[in-house]
């Protein structure tokens, strides 16, 4: 299933597919402190960039993966991705800038992320692992009904090690605001 075309409108956000359009505003955002509780490391070159938007681009022509560009009004915020579709328990990951931080930003795209899935496709649940520590995006994991099934220690492409936590989405969990 070619998903190159999906375009997923929220109340204040648009998320369309990842493009070489991005890579100027990915490759400035996508940095330390962003990545500090993430597996992969910031490109230390734009061409590591552009090899992700590719590799990215075919995986939205392939239906292995969703990754999408994060924005409103225009403006590139960050980056939300579905990945392994194929599998029973596709992956869900989000990256916000720095300057959108406290919007609540990341709970929206997620949210609309997961309503694609619950649309689009058949799965047991929804991935979402997220360092123990990293408060904002267990909030997200959370607002989606999401429970911790699985905990572990991983190693980054940084070289940290960090605990993480497994939240589990089902299809049929109740989304509910957070709060705070």
């Amino acid at each position: 299933m070619d998903l190159s075309n999906v375009k997923i409108q929220t109340e204040r956000l648009l998320l369309v597919p990842v493009t070489m359009e991005f890579k100027e505003s990915m490759f400035r955002e996508f940095q330390e402190p962003i990545t500090l509780f993430m597996y992969p490391k910031p490109a230390e070159k734009i061409e590591e960039t552009e090899d992700f938007i590719k590799e990215a681009t075919l995986e939205l022509i392939t239906g292995t993966d969703l990754t999408m560009a994060i924005t409103k009004s225009g403006e590139f915020l960050g980056c939300a991705g579905l990945h392994n579709l194929q599998s029973e328990t596709p992956e869900l990951g989000i990256w916000i800038k720095q300057s959108a931080h406290g919007h609540k930003y990341g709970q929206e795209a997620v949210a609309a992320l997961k309503k694609w899935a619950d649309e689009n496709i058949e799965y047991k649940y929804l991935s979402y692992p997220v360092v123990e520590q990293n408060i904002a995006s267990r909030k997200i994991a959370e607002s989606l009904g999401g429970k911790v099934m699985k905990e572990y220690d991983k190693v980054t492409l940084s070289g940290r090690t960090y605990h993480m936590v497994e939240y589990w989405v089902c299809p049929a969990c109740t989304t509910h605001p957070v709060v705070g």
